[in-house]
């Protein structure tokens, strides 16, 4: 079980779509760029150990849609482009200077839709992103997703367990659903900053080929491999940090 950061500063925002909770580690410097990373498919909690490995060198947020995790109820059930908006309220309603917007799994395509021409991103991460032509449509999906679970280290899902049950099987089921709707290659076409593209090396819902593709749709793209599945921040919390800190240092 990686370590979970102690001195974590939670907030609530609201907004049009939603009441978002947001976890803060670490504190602002002098010339770089806060961090903020959208949630996975319903789950936020297992990306502390991250948000806290990213606090080495910047204040790191951990950002949790509408109805998911930590935070409120939506309106309705939302699509892709609309948790796009609602981070882009967010960043807006909270933040003064630039970020670096960064998500993991089905967060990549959040964050994508949100970066898009919004003033307050200076460059975009995407760490597992989803998702991948090869693996749909859902049948195949989910036996990637069964697959991915066998090589995953242990104590993950057991994390996520707590945030599935809130989310439920319909949100869930929804939440499959938008994110096979949603083609993440034409949000980064709108892209008009830095991207920096993470892939573990062993992750099966997200091929080498097509990440590279997703770097290549940017105007200024860059592309690292690091060890681990699907879910590597969980597997080394630190291994995002080194890339992710040298990316900051570019915008």
């Amino acid at each position: 079980m990686p370590a979970f950061p102690d001195e974590v500063v939670t907030s609530y925002t609201d907004g049009p779509l939603g009441l978002m909770r947001s976890r803060a580690v670490g504190r602002p410097r002098p010339g770089v760029p806060e961090v903020v990373v959208v949630q996975g498919m319903a789950v936020a909690s297992y990306l502390l150990p991250g948000i806290g490995a990213l606090a080495g060198w910047t204040r790191a947020h951990l950002l949790e849609l509408p109805g998911l995790a930590g935070s409120g109820d939506p309106p309705h059930e939302l699509s892709v482009a609309e948790y796009g908006q609602a981070v882009a309220h967010w960043l807006t309603a909270t933040r003064g200077e630039p970020v670096l917007l960064g998500g993991h799994s089905s967060g990549t395509q959040v964050a994508a839709e949100a970066a898009a021409g919004h003033p307050l991103v200076a460059g975009l991460m995407l760490a597992s992103p989803t998702v991948d032509p090869a693996v749909r449509p859902f049948p195949r999906l989910a036996l990637r997703f069964l697959q991915d679970g066998r090589i995953e280290p242990p104590g993950l899902t057991r994390t996520h367990l707590p945030e599935w049950r809130r989310a439920g099987p319909r949100r869930l089921a929804h939440l499959v659903r938008a994110a096979l709707q949603n083609d993440i290659e034409a949000s980064l076409r709108r892209l008009t900053v830095s991207l920096l593209v993470l892939r573990g090396a062993d992750d099966v819902l997200s091929t080498p080929g097509w990440a590279r593709r997703l770097v290549a749709t940017a105007p200024d793209g860059r592309y690292a491999e690091l060890p681990g599945a699907h879910g590597f921040p969980w597997l080394d919390p630190g291994s995002w940090s080194a890339p992710a800190r040298q990316f900051a240092g570019t915008l």
